[in-house]
């Protein structure tokens, strides 16, 4: 299975994450996320000694920000005329939100890092021949997300044009994993962006570690 890597929406995430900042909002979200089931605001507001109209605002507010979800359901089991309206509950959305400063996507080395032992498996090549060709399959899809640098700044590259044509990575999406694991994850960060860049004859992507920046540079030949 092939690695599905995807852009980050870090303004959607920081939202998320500063909703929770407000100590009422925090309450409210980890009684929800503790019940382990669908919550209506009356059991919401009894359990945290709050008023109906409050619990109901931050609740609405956490579903608003992706952080829960909403689902309706008639409490009292009737059905039919007069059984009265559907109640509506929260629950914990599926989705994740993730902020760090600087910016790290350690999902995109996950991904290509799993789909490559995944195939390894089931082929039996060798890991190192996986990883290469997974990793150049994610920069493909990459480069066709949009213009290359929009799609090296939605994964977190932070590029630079130095003036000649060449674009310096100032920030490491990997840095953690690559100081742990440089000749791995360097070499899988120098074949997805090798794939990225692939469309255009000019360019090629180049290790050239250094520090304070990324240890890929896209040169133009």
């Amino acid at each position: 299975m092939s690695a599905e890597i995807r852009p980050q929406d870090r303004s959607g995430a920081l939202a998320a994450v500063a909703a929770l900042a407000d100590p009422s909002r925090r309450a409210v979200y980890d009684f929800v996320l503790a019940e382990g089931e669908p919550v209506s605001r009356d059991r919401t507001a009894e359990a945290l000694g709050l008023v109906r109209a409050t619990a109901a605002f931050q609740l609405d507010r956490l579903a608003a920000e992706g952080l829960l979800a909403v689902s309706y359901q008639r409490l009292t089991g009737r059905t039919g005329p007069g059984s009265g309206r559907p109640t509506k509950l929260y629950s914990a959305a599926a989705g994740e939100f993730s902020v760090s400063v600087p910016e790290r996507r350690y999902d995109v080395a996950a991904e290509v890092l799993a789909a490559a032992v995944e195939e390894s498996l089931a082929t039996g090549s060798p890991v190192a021949a996986c990883l290469g060709r997974e990793a150049a399959s994610a920069g493909r899809r990459m480069a066709a997300a949009g213009e290359l640098h929009a799609v090296l700044r939605d994964y977190g590259y932070e590029p630079e044009s130095d003036g000649s044509g060449n674009i310096v990575l100032r920030n490491c999406p990997f840095h953690r994993l690559a100081r742990a694991h440089t000749d791995v994850v360097c070499g899988l960060n120098r074949d997805l962006l090798g794939a990225a860049v692939e469309s255009d004859p000019q360019l090629r992507a180049d290790l050239d570690p250094a520090p304070g920046r990324c240890c890929v540079v896209i040169r133009r030949s």
